[in-house]
């Protein structure tokens, strides 16, 4: 007897994800709160082979440089907007993504999110498979990058 294969979902598929919680406001709306330093997260579902989170962010607030620990992923913008810097080769510009705009990536991706503008803003990201853990990094002078610490995931 041999065990069912997983399902992976593609980058494209988490980007489906996220747009079906995102026109579901009545799910995500409630649960929005904003906390300073931090970023308030809460993770709004987990099945056998994706998870979804709800993320908010103040004007100010953004992450680290990191990745998602071999896991693809997508995020979308639900209110307000997000400034992405991706890391790789040739590197691109900063990406503003503004309300509506969803961000698809493979499980190799590194990038830092930030809220660069005056408004507060939310949005729901979907991982496949769900994260177990992130690492973390610095960029040297030259461009290149550091790895600083890799953290578990939890709740």
């Amino acid at each position: 007897m041999s065990l069912p294969t997983p399902v992976v979902l593609s980058p494209g598929e988490l980007a489906d994800t996220v747009r079906r919680f995102a026109a579901r406001p009545a799910l995500w709306r409630p649960l929005v709160r904003f906390t300073s330093p931090g970023r308030h997260y809460r993770r709004l579902e987990v099945t056998a082979d994706h998870e979804v989170w709800l993320l908010t962010w103040l004007p100010g607030q953004g992450t680290e440089i990191h990745d998602h620990g071999g896991s693809a992923g997508s995020f979308g913008v639900v209110e307000g907007a997000l400034t992405e810097r991706a890391f790789h080769a040739p590197a691109p510009a900063p990406r503003l993504l503004g309300t509506g705009a969803v961000r698809a990536f493979g499980p190799r991706h590194i990038h830092q999110v930030t809220n660069r503008g005056a408004r507060p803003a939310v949005s729901i990201h979907a991982y496949a498979p769900a994260l177990t853990t992130q690492s973390y990094y610095a960029q040297d002078a030259d461009g290149g990058l550091t790895l600083v610490r890799t953290d578990a995931v939890t709740e």
